[in-house]
């Protein structure tokens, strides 16, 4: 492998990370729009765990398809 290789991998692998955590705050924000209270004051001023759970799995399951749709 010359470095040339190397870096066009690691370049992509960067553009692939940035666009995913773009994706994934596009989807909580979608998420927080469509709900019919605001997630961040629940969270971090009321500490609803419950929020926090559930916020915490929706991300967890936009991550796994937005992965998926990179693999493929």
């Amino acid at each position: 492998m010359n470095f040339g290789h190397e870096l066009r991998i690691w370049v992509s692998a960067i553009i692939y990370a940035f666009t995913g955590m773009a994706l994934l705050l596009i989807g909580y924000r979608l998420f927080d729009a469509l709900t019919p209270t605001d997630l961040q004051k629940k969270i971090f001023e009321e500490d609803n765990i419950a929020v926090a759970v559930t916020v915490g799995f929706f991300m967890l399951g936009v991550a796994v398809v937005i992965h998926g749709a990179f693999s493929v």
